[in-house]
């Protein structure tokens, strides 16, 4: 089956990315995944300060308030009612948070660059098998031997820098 076909099939619609929309991408993607560093160096010692809990608050707080001001005047979205999507996909609202509480109580003990390659192997080692089998209608990429080499290397850092 193809990947058009299986995001057809999965209700997601995705057009082909192209190459010099992916090249603009690319630098923003790695500019977001610095700005997670920064978030981590922020959140162990607003942890410390105000509690684990609290502290993810506060992050999940102001995100919503921001995204809040943004959707209220970027004008009507499309898509389906909130109440029409299936339920599965809106587990993400239970893992963002899961996430960011983890990151405050794992970064003060283990430092930022351990806990960010940490979620990066995890991130990685999840979305090849994620790609591979075309999960929550993802176009399906086989696993080769490039992407078990890249994951390996993500695997050997962490051990490096574990051992550093």
């Amino acid at each position: 089956m193809q990947s058009s076909s299986i995001n057809q099939a999965a209700g997601v619609t995705t057009p082909a990315v192209k190459s010099g929309l992916r090249l603009l991408l690319l630098p923003l993607v790695i500019l977001a995944g610095m700005g997670l560093s920064v978030e981590a160096g922020l959140l162990g010692p607003l942890g410390a300060q105000v509690g684990h809990l609290w502290a993810t608050l506060s992050i999940f707080g102001v995100g919503s308030a921001i995204l809040f001001l943004i959707l209220l005047f970027s004008g009507p979205q499309q898509g389906p009612a909130f109440g029409e999507l299936p339920r599965w996909q809106l587990i993400g609202g239970f893992l963002g948070p899961m996430y960011v509480v983890v990151l405050t109580l794992a970064t003060p003990h283990i430092g930022i660059a351990m806990t960010m390659i940490a979620i990066l192997s995890g991130q990685v080692g999840k979305s090849v098998l994620i790609d591979h089998f075309g999960w929550f209608g993802a176009p399906r990429k086989k696993v080769n031997a490039e992407r078990w080499l890249a994951l390996l290397l993500i695997v050997a850092a962490l051990v490096l820098i574990a051992r550093g």
